[in-house]
């Protein structure tokens, strides 16, 4: 994002640069779906890096994007953003879409299809050296 440009600003380029052109009302409407009403024609740098979070979000919201891959996406997110977020990617996968979502934070997630693959931490015990035989 574009830190001299609003967030309302930076949704409708980046949506227009996709092929994806929204009016400005749309891009308002996602905005507010994320929790940024008042705040869509500040700076970007002005906003909180929640904020921030939350706006990158909004171009999911306005987007027809079948498949969605986020990287900690509740990263710097208080408890009601989180839920927020949560509730945007429940709505989408209830449509048909499709998320995978690299997180180390727990996600509610209440969609019908829904896959949950945890990754146990692994320890490392050392560098073995193997010899063959002469």
């Amino acid at each position: 994002m574009k830190e001299e440009l609003s967030s309302l600003e930076n949704l409708r380029i980046a949506s227009g640069l996709h092929g994806n052109e929204i009016t400005p009302s749309q891009a308002q409407q996602a905005l507010a779906r994320v929790g940024l009403t008042g705040r869509e024609n500040l700076p970007v740098r002005f906003l909180s890096e929640g904020q921030r979070r939350r706006s990158a979000i909004a171009r999911l919201v306005s987007c027809n994007t079948a498949l969605w891959i986020l990287d900690e996406v509740l990263a710097s997110l208080d408890h009601a953003a989180s839920r927020l977020i949560e509730s945007i990617i429940d709505e989408h996968l209830d449509k048909g879409g499709m998320a995978i979502v690299a997180t180390h934070q727990e996600l509610h997630i209440s969609a019908s299809s829904f896959q949950r693959l945890e990754l146990e931490p692994t320890v490392s015990v050392g560098t073995a050296v193997l010899e063959s035989p002469s």
